[in-house]
């Protein structure tokens, strides 16, 4: 038996996509839950891009135990300096250092020689193993690189101290005959490949990441980079609770191989970064899509209650999804609510927090007839992991109707201070964000608004998602509430306390474990 190493970089490749952006205290927080998950590196970021990016990797080493804390860094001493630095507090720490290999890279990009790029690529290796003896080397657009300088880069890096080399299909280019092919000339050509793990980074442009991570794990790949839900550049990387459910649901294929991975925490994992980005999942979705366990066909539930398998080839309960749908409602006591709460795998929350929770609950309940587990998990969400807010919704009413001018009325509490406005506009949202807009004195330009369903009825919650722009800045907020005029109020308000949040609080809370 082999282990597979998972490399986890949805807090990297996955958060540079638009309209995935996480604070500093979002990332920790999905850093941990990643780390619960079993994956064995977690990628925090790129700590030269930006000072967020730093403060991102940096939070990450001093928190994370388990798993192995990495940054990402181009071929420069500047950047290797930066991953270094913010890596310092980790217990286990690694420095993810690349150049582009292939000819269009290097021609019009780096605009440098074949015999520069090496060099550069061995002189960054060897600088980064100043900082960690774990050093991984990514040749970027290996795939549509010339084979033979490939194999001379690799055993080059390999020779500096790299540990791990990288193979990236970074343009989703590959096929996974071709792709597992390339993986088994490297291990044939590649003279010291025994003193590194070869790993794989692929992208879904064709939608083959997974296929082709899969295909370089069968012919000697050690490693595949992946992300939660797939997210990424462009049409995302490799989702990594597709690739871990292939090996374990297919070990007769995959016979000789195994990862670490907790399987029961990825639909939480997958939950969790949903809430903390306001992105959603297509129902329809490989594991953890609403629909990968639902069975609606009169044929599929018939063969389903006669035996399982008929239908199903992995229980949905190995992913951490619930096998029941228990709904609770406004008779539901406090000791049911929180065994519920266990059952969907919060099992660590304090007292205090589930007091909190259930008097949400409740508020809920006497609003709704039936309380589903999606309700739940958005009242956890909402109420735990919140941005910190400097401004507070306190009150609202709308008057609308065909015959009425759409008008709105909000009270707030800024910094303590209560303010209240009213607004007209094309319809209630409209004029409730004005009021809104007017109240915190501020001006602002919605860049997007989506709205959908988070459970089942005419009285569901809903949860709303906008990107707003504040002077040029695109902050994103979600809010949800059985009244979309609310949700829509308190996502602009997590956009603008997302946006006024100062750097001065964040680090604070770094420092206090949080």
């Amino acid at each position: 038996m082999r282990k597979l190493i998972i490399f986890d970089t949805t807090l990297r490749d996955g958060e540079q996509a638009p309209g995935f952006s996480m604070t500093v205290e979002e990332k920790i927080t999905m850093a941990k839950q990643l780390e619960k998950l079993g994956v064995d590196v977690i990628e925090a970021g790129f700590a030269a891009a930006s000072k967020g990016d730093f403060e991102a990797v940096n939070g990450v080493a001093y928190q994370i135990k388990d798993s192995i804390v990495c940054s990402l860094a181009r071929a420069l001493e500047s950047d290797i300096e930066k991953a270094g630095e913010a890596l310092a507090p980790a217990e286990k720490k690694r420095i993810h250092t690349f150049i582009a290999t292939s000819e269009i890279h290097m021609k019009y990009k780096l605009k440098m020689s074949p015999d520069e790029v090496l060099e550069r690529a061995v002189k960054a290796v060897k600088f980064a193993r100043s900082f960690t003896d774990d050093v991984e080397f990514s040749a970027e657009d290996a795939v549509r690189s010339d084979r033979e300088f490939l194999f001379r880069v690799f055993e080059a890096v390999i020779d500096a101290g790299a540990k791990t080399i990288n193979v990236p299909d970074t343009v989703g280019y590959s096929v996974p005959e071709e792709f597992g092919k390339l993986i088994k000339d490297i291990l044939n050509n590649v003279p010291n490949i025994d003193k590194a793990v070869i790993s794989v980074h692929c992208h879904n442009d064709l939608g083959l990441a997974v296929a082709n991570s899969l295909s370089a794990v069968k012919n000697g790949a050690g490693q595949v980079h992946a992300t939660i839900n797939g997210i990424g550049e462009r049409a995302g990387n490799a989702a990594l609770e597709e690739v871990v459910m292939a090996i374990k649901v297919r070990k007769d294929y995959f016979n000789d191989i195994y990862t670490d991975i907790n399987t029961k925490e990825i639909y939480k994992t997958s939950r969790l970064l949903c809430r903390l980005t306001g992105s959603f999942v297509q129902p329809n979705k490989a594991i953890v899509g609403d629909n990968a366990f639902a069975h609606e066909a009169g044929i599929h539930q018939h063969g389903l209650l006669a035996k399982r398998e008929t239908y199903e080839i992995m229980r949905a309960e190995d992913v951490g999804v619930p096998s029941s749908k228990i709904v609770l409602g406004k008779h539901s006591g406090r000791h049911a609510f929180k065994t519920r709460l266990e059952e969907l795998g919060y099992k660590n929350l304090t007292e205090e927090e589930i007091d909190r929770l259930f008097a949400k609950f409740k508020e809920l309940a006497d609003k709704k007839k039936e309380v589903f587990d999606e309700d739940i998990e958005a009242l956890l969400f909402d109420e735990l992991f919140k941005s910190y807010e400097e401004a507070k919704l306190l009150q609202y009413q709308v008057i609308t109707g065909d015959k009425a001018i759409p008008t709105a009325t909000v009270k707030v509490s800024v910094d303590g201070e209560e303010k209240v406005a009213t607004a007209y506009g094309d319809g209630p949202i409209d004029s409730a964000l004005r009021a809104l807009e007017k109240a915190l004195d501020v001006k602002s330009r919605l860049k997007d608004y989506t709205i959908r369903s988070l459970s089942h009825g005419k009285d569901a919650m809903g949860e709303v998602r906008v990107i707003v722009s504040f002077d040029g800045n695109e902050v994103s907020g979600k809010g949800i509430s059985t009244d979309i005029i609310g949700a829509s109020l308190k996502a602009y308000l997590d956009a603008y306390n997302r946006y006024s949040a100062k750097s001065l609080f964040i680090e604070k809370k770094i420092q206090e474990g949080i």
